[in-house]
C-alpha cells in the first residue's frame, strides 16, 4: 500500500486523537512500567471507549484486567494502538495493526536512528515500509504519547497533569519533554491546551500533519510547535499557509538538522546560509512566528489566546515608572521595534487629563496621576489606542497574588472590557519581571478573557512585536496580488551540458550559467567564448576594449581563488599577455590540464557590487539569497534570504534589510542605483530556482553590479549547481 495521501493524514490525525477503542501492546504488571502509567491516564481522565491490554506473556493484569495474546485476539479491531515494545516487536506490531484495520498507532519505543547509528537506521526504514504497508496514521516513534482534551483522550504517563479542559491552545512538538515543559508552563499561568502531542521522530505522521488537523479546530486559537527537523518542506508550507488563511498563528521554537547536514558548498551561497536564515525566510512566507526559547513561547502562547492580531508593529506604552520606560525603549532598540512618536492632539489631550502639559512622550509615563484617578486611567487608554500611529498597547501592571493586595485589579477588569467592546488596537498587560501565579492569581487571570499578561519586558516586546509583524504580514500575504508570470522558458538544452561534480551534484561552466540567467530575463555583460588568444583578441576588437579575460572550466567553480580572471586590458598587447598568464594559472592549478577555453567579455565599470543567490537547504529546500556582493562576500556576510517562490513583497524587503539596501539608495553623495532592476533580477532567480525544483542545488550570481539609476543590472559571473 502506498503512503497516506493528505487527506488520508487528516483523517489519520483525527482518528489519533479522537479514537473509539484502544489497545495497550506490552501490558506488564512491572511497577511503574509505562503500559500500565498510560493505562491508569486514560482511566483517570474518563476515556469513553474500552481499554485492552495485550501482551502473550500475561493473561491478566492491572488488578485483574483480561490481557489479550494479540490484537487479532480482542474482541474488536482496536481504533488506536499504543505500542510499548522495542525495536522489531514494534515493527510486528504496526504490521498486525494494519491486518487487524485499526485506523492509528502510537510507538512510544526508541532506537529508530535517533543517534545515527546504522542499526537504528535500519529499524526505522523498515518500519517506515510497514506503516506504508498497513496504512496507519501513526505518531512517534521515540514519543511520550498525546493528549486530547476534547475527547478525553490522554495516553502521555504523567502524573502531574491533573485535569483535561479545552483550551486555546494546542502544542506540538518533537521532544516530549520540552512539550510537557510547554503544557505545564502555561497551565501555571492560567492558560489551557486543548492538545499537547509528541511527534518524536516522525516516521509516520508529520508535525505539518497535526497542524493541518488543529488549524480546523474551532477552539484553538494559536499552535506552538518544537522543531527539530522537517520531514517534508512542501507539505510544511501548505499547513503553515493553511494555518494563517483560518487566522491561526503557528508559533515555532526551530533547533537542529541544517547545519550539521548540509553538504560542502560548491557555490558561495551555501557557505553563507544557515539553518535558521533559511528556516526564517520560509517561515515569514507562510504565517510561522520563530521565537529562540520557550518561555517565548509562552508569552506567544499567551499573547495569542487572548487577543486578536494587531495590525502592525507599531507599539505604545503606558507605564507608571521612568525606569521601566527608559526599560522597554532600549528593548525595542535591540529588537528593531518601534515606539512611534504620538500624533500631537493625543499628546494634548493625555496632558490635560494628567494636567503634565504636553511634554509627553511614548511609552507615556502616566506616574501617579494616572494611578490616582480610574477616570483618567481609562481616559488615558482611551486616548492612546485611539492615536492613528498606534498597533498595540501596553500597559504596565502585575496580577494580585492574592485578594485586596492590589487596588488596580478593577482598572484591569473594566480595561478588559473595554476590549471587548471594541478589539483593535489589542491591549497587552506587561510586567516588569517574571513572577509566580499563586491559585487566587490564576482565578483572576480568568476574568481577563481579551488582555494578554506578559512577563518581563524583553520577553514581552519581543513577542508584541512578533505579534505585530505577524499581523502585518497576515494581511500583506493575504492582500497580494502577484504579477502574472510569462511562459516557462524552453532551458533542457542547457540543462544537458552539465558537468558532473562531487556528491552527486553537476556544474553548469559560467557560459551555460549565463545563458539560463538570460532565459529568465536577467542582464549580462556581452561575452564571446574564445579557443586563443589571436580568437581572443578578434572578439575583444569586436566587443571593444577595455574587457575582461577568464578561464571557462566547468572544474573550476571560483576562477578568482586560481588567477583565472583578468581585469582591465585595453591592448591586443595586453590581452595575448593576459592569456598567458590565465593558461599558466590554470596549468599551475590543474597539473597536466590545458587552457582549452576563455571568456573574453566588456567591462562594466562602476556600480554598486551586490550577491544573488539560491541555495538549497536540507529541510526547508530552495531559498533565494541577496546582499553585498564581490569577492569579500564571505567576510562581509552581508545578506538576507528569501522563500522560493519569492514573493514581491519579501524581495522588497530581502533588499531593506541590507546594508547593500542602503548602498543602492545613494551613500554619502553617490548616486541612487538601479532598484527596480535589482529587484527585477531578484524576482526572476526566484522564478527560475521554482522553475528548476527539484534539480536545484544552488546558484551563485556574484556579482551582480547595480548601475546608476535608469542604467539596469549586469550579471558579471555566475554558476549553477544541479542535482543529479
Amino acid at each position: 500500500m502506498a503512503a497516506l495521501t493528505q487527506d488520508q493524514k487528516l483523517e489519520g490525525v483525527r482518528a489519533l486523537l479522537n479514537p473509539r477503542s484502544v489497545a495497550i501492546v506490552g501490558a506488564s504488571d512491572r511497577p511503574g512500567n509505562w503500559a500500565m502509567r498510560v493505562f491508569e491516564t486514560l482511566r483517570r481522565f474518563d476515556f469513553p471507549g474500552p481499554v485492552y491490554p495485550v501482551n502473550p506473556r500475561n493473561k491478566t493484569v492491572w488488578n485483574g484486567e483480561t490481557c489479550y495474546p494479540s490484537l487479532t485476539d480482542l474482541p474488536e479491531a482496536p481504533d488506536h494502538v499504543v505500542v510499548i515494545v522495542p525495536g522489531a516487536a514494534a515493527i510486528d506490531t504496526i504490521a498486525e495493526a494494519g491486518k487487524v484495520k485499526a485506523r492509528s498507532a502510537t510507538v512510544f519505543s526508541g532506537g529508530f536512528g535517533e543517534g545515527g547509528d546504522p542499526k537504528g537506521r535500519e529499524l526505522a526504514a523498515r518500519l517506515r515500509q510497514v506503516i506504508d504497508e498497513a496504512g496507519l496514521a501513526v505518531s512517534g516513534p521515540n514519543c511520550l504519547g498525546n493528549l486530547a482534551a476534547p475527547n478525553r483522550f490522554m495516553t502521555i504517563p504523567d502524573d502531574r497533569i491533573t485535569a483535561l479542559a479545552v483550551g486555546p491552545v494546542a502544542v506540538v512538538g518533537q521532544s516530549g519533554g520540552i512539550v510537557m515543559a510547554i503544557q505545564r508552563a502555561l497551565s501555571a499561568r492560567g492558560v489551557t491546551s486543548s492538545y499537547a502531542i509528541t511527534s518524536g521522530n516522525e516516521i509516520g505522521l508529520y508535525t505539518s500533519d497535526y497542524i493541518r488537523y488543529l488549524a480546523d479546530d474551532p477552539h484553538i486559537r494559536v499552535i506552538v510547535c518544537f522543531i527539530e527537523s522537517i520531514r517534508h518542506a512542501a507539505e510544511f508550507r501548505r499547513a503553515c499557509e493553511y494555518a494563517r488563511a483560518v487566522g491561526k498563528p503557528v508559533v515555532a521554537i526551530k533547533i537542529g538538522g541544517s547545519e550539521e547536514s548540509r553538504r560542502a558548498a560548491l557555490a558561495h551561497t551555501g557557505s553563507l546560509a544557515g539553518a535558521l536564515q533559511c528556516f526564517d525566510a520560509v517561515a515569514e512566507t507562510v504565517g510561522v512566528i520563530r521565537v529562540d526559547t520557550l518561555d517565548e513561547a509562552v508569552e506567544a502562547a499567551e499573547y495569542f489566546s487572548h487577543a486578536p492580531l494587531p495590525n502592525g508593529p507599531r507599539l505604545c506604552g503606558m507605564t507608571f515608572s521612568g525606569g521601566m520606560k527608559g526599560l522597554m525603549l532600549e528593548a525595542a532598540e535591540r529588537h528593531g521595534l518601534d515606539f512611534p512618536a504620538l500624533a500631537p492632539e493625543t499628546l494634548a489631550k493625555v496632558g490635560e487629563v494628567l494636567g503634565v502639559g504636553t511634554s509627553l512622550g511614548n511609552p507615556l509615563d502616566a506616574g501617579f496621576a494616572a494611578l490616582s484617578s480610574a477616570e483618567a486611567y481609562f481616559k488615558c487608554v482611551e486616548i492612546l489606542r485611539a492615536d492613528p500611529n498606534v498597533d498595540l498597547l501596553l500597559l504596565q501592571e502585575e496580577l494580585p497574588p492574592a485578594a485586596r493586595t492590589n487596588n488596580k485589579v478593577g482598572n484591569l477588569l473594566q480595561v478588559d472590557r473595554m476590549v471587548q467592546d471594541n478589539p483593535l488596537p489589542p491591549v497587552a498587560v506587561v510586567s516588569m519581571i517574571s513572577y509566580m501565579f499563586t491559585d487566587h492569581t490564576r482565578e483572576f487571570r480568568a476574568e481577563l478573557k481579551h488582555l494578554p499578561v506578559l512577563q518581563e519586558i524583553d520577553k514581552a516586546l519581543r513577542v508584541a512585536g512578533a505579534a505585530g509583524r505577524y499581523g502585518a504580514l497576515r494581511a500583506q500575504a493575504l492582500a497580494a496580488v502577484e504579477p502574472a508570470r510569462s511562459s516557462k522558458p524552453n532551458i533542457t538544452p542547457v540543462l544537458r551540458r552539465r558537468t558532473k561534480a562531487a556528491d552527486g551534484l553537476a556544474v553548469l561552466n559560467e557560459a551555460d550559467s549565463k545563458e539560463l540567467l538570460r532565459a529568465y530575463g536577467i542582464r549580462t555583460p556581452r561575452e564571446v567564448i574564445a579557443g586563443s588568444a589571436d580568437t581572443a583578441i578578434m572578439a575583444a576588437k569586436d566587443i571593444g576594449y577595455p574587457v575582461v579575460l577568464k578561464l571557462l572550466a566547468a572544474e573550476v567553480q571560483h576562477k578568482s581563488d586560481i588567477g583565472g580572471v583578468m581585469l582591465g586590458i585595453r591592448s591586443d598587447n595586453e590581452l595575448r599577455a593576459a592569456y598567458t598568464r590565465l593558461a599558466q594559472n590554470f596549468t599551475r592549478a590543474r597539473p597536466g590540464a590545458k587552457l582549452e577555453q576563455v571568456i573574453v567579455a566588456e567591462q562594466v565599470l562602476g556600480g554598486v557590487e551586490l550577491v544573488l543567490g539560491v541555495q538549497r537547504d536540507p529541510e526547508v529546500g530552495p531559498v533565494t539569497m541577496f546582499g553585498t556582493g564581490g569577492v569579500n562576500l564571505e567576510l562581509h556576510r552581508d545578506v538576507s534570504f528569501g522563500a522560493v517562490p519569492l514573493s514581491l513583497w519579501q524581495a522588497k524587503a530581502m533588499i531593506e534589510r541590507t546594508t547593500a539596501g542602503k548602498l543602492l539608495k545613494g551613500y554619502r553623495g553617490a548616486p541612487a542605483s538601479d532598484t527596480g532592476s535589482v529587484l527585477a533580477a531578484l524576482m526572476a532567480l526566484g522564478r527560475l530556482a521554482y522553475d528548476l525544483g527539484d534539480q536545484v542545488e544552488s546558484i551563485d550570481i556574484n556579482p551582480v553590479v547595480a548601475l546608476p539609476d535608469g542604467q539596469g543590472a549586469v550579471a558579471l559571473d555566475a554558476l549553477v549547481v544541479l542535482r543529479g
